[in-house]
C-alpha cells in the first residue's frame, strides 16, 4: 500500500514538471481587435518567446466580458484555461448587475496584474474650462450642472466622473451613448462639457487639436502628457480611478503552476517592445506577485461597490 502511494505522489510531481505538454488556452472576453484583445495577442506572443509554451487566444465577448470570464471560472484548475480579466468584469460588474455567472471574489486565481489604462479628463478646445479647477468650480457654484459623456453606463469613465463628482461635492449629469464614438462626436460638438476616457481612444482627437486634456485620474502622471496634472493633485489626495488588466485562472490552480506562469508574464513585461507597446496607447505597465494581483483586486472591488453604494445609482 505504501508503495502503491509513493507511486501516485510521483506520477503527480511527474505530472506537474511535465507542464505544460500542450498549449495553453487563453480566453479574451471581448471582441478581436479590440484594446483587450490587442494587449493580449501582444503578451501572449512574447509569453510564448520566453517560455517556448504555446498559446491559442479565445475571443469570447458579451455580457460586459462575463461570458468569457464565466468560461475561465469554470474550467478545470490545471493551468490550460486562463485569461484576461479587468475593472469591469471583475470589479463593477459584481456591483451593478443583479446577477452573475461566476462569483468574482472566489472563482478565481489571480496571476499576474498587466497594466493600469488611466483616464484623461477632456474637454472641446472651444471649453471655457482651461484647467480642472475651472471646471470644478464651475459645477461647485450650482449656478450649472455639468453634462458628463460617458460611452455606456458603468463604465470607468462614468464612474470616475461620479467619484470625482462625490469627492468635489458637485452634482453632475451624466449622459450615457452607444459606445465612445458618438459620445465624442456629440462632446466636440458642444452637446456634453466633458468626458473621461481612455488615451487610446482619443489621442488622434487630442492630436488634432480637437479636445484639451484637464486632468488624468492616475496616481501619478503619464509619460506621454508629463505637463498634466492627477486629479490627486489637484486636491483630491489619493484620487485614483483607472481601468486595469490582470490575467486570471480558475479558483484552484496549484501555487506552482500560478507561480510559474507569474514568473513568464513578469518575464514578458520587461521585453521592451511590449513596455513600448503599452505605453505607446498610454497604458502603464505593472506586473509582481500573484498575491499582489489578489489584494489589488480586492481594493478595486470595494472601492466601486461602495461608490456605487454611496451614491446610490441605479443601472
Amino acid at each position: 500500500m505504501t508503495g502503491l502511494v509513493l507511486l501516485m505522489l510521483c506520477g503527480q510531481v511527474s505530472a506537474q514538471n511535465n507542464w505544460p505538454d500542450r498549449a495553453i488556452r487563453f480566453i479574451v472576453p471581448y471582441t478581436p481587435g479590440g484594446g483587450t484583445d490587442v494587449v493580449s495577442r501582444n503578451l501572449t506572443d512574447k509569453m510564448a518567446r520566453e517560455s517556448k509554451w504555446t498559446f491559442v487566444i479565445e475571443n469570447k465577448p458579451g455580457v460586459g466580458g462575463n461570458i468569457g470570464l464565466d468560461q475561465i471560472a469554470k474550467a478545470k484548475p490545471d493551468g490550460y484555461t486562463i485569461g484576461m480579466g479587468q475593472t469591469s468584469n471583475l470589479a463593477i460588474n459584481p456591483a451593478i448587475m443583479p446577477s452573475m455567472p461566476f462569483q468574482a471574489t472566489q472563482d478565481f486565481t489571480p496571476i499576474a496584474l498587466i497594466a493600469q489604462v488611466p483616464m484623461l479628463l477632456v474637454v472641446p478646445t472651444q471649453s471655457a474650462y482651461q484647467t480642472i479647477g475651472d471646471l470644478i468650480a464651475a459645477a461647485q457654484t450650482h449656478s450649472t450642472e455639468l453634462r458628463q459623456a460617458v460611452a455606456a453606463l458603468g463604465t470607468v469613465g462614468h464612474l470616475a466622473g461620479e467619484l470625482l463628482a462625490q469627492r468635489a461635492k458637485y452634482k453632475v449629469l451624466i449622459v450615457p451613448y452607444k459606445g465612445a464614438s458618438p459620445a465624442l462626436t456629440d462632446l466636440i460638438g458642444g452637446q456634453t462639457d466633458f468626458m473621461m476616457a481612455t488615451p487610446q481612444g482619443i489621442l488622434p482627437l487630442i492630436q488634432s487639436g480637437k479636445l484639451r486634456v484637464l486632468a488624468v485620474t492616475a496616481a501619478n502622471r503619464l509619460s506621454m502628457f508629463p505637463e498634466i496634472p492627477t486629479i490627486a493633485e489637484a486636491g483630491f489626495p489619493g484620487f485614483e480611478a483607472v481601468d486595469w488588466k490582470v490575467v486570471v485562472g480558475p479558483a484552484g490552480m496549484s501555487n506552482e503552476t500560478t507561480n510559474r506562469l507569474n514568473q513568464i508574464i513578469n518575464q514578458a513585461l520587461k521585453n521592451p517592445v511590449l513596455i513600448q507597446q503599452l505605453e505607446a496607447e498610454g497604458s502603464v505597465p505593472m506586473g509582481g506577485s500573484s498575491d499582489k494581483a489578489r489584494n489589488y483586486i480586492a481594493s478595486e472591488q470595494k472601492q466601486w461597490s461602495k461608490l456605487i453604494q454611496d451614491s446610490g445609482l441605479k443601472f
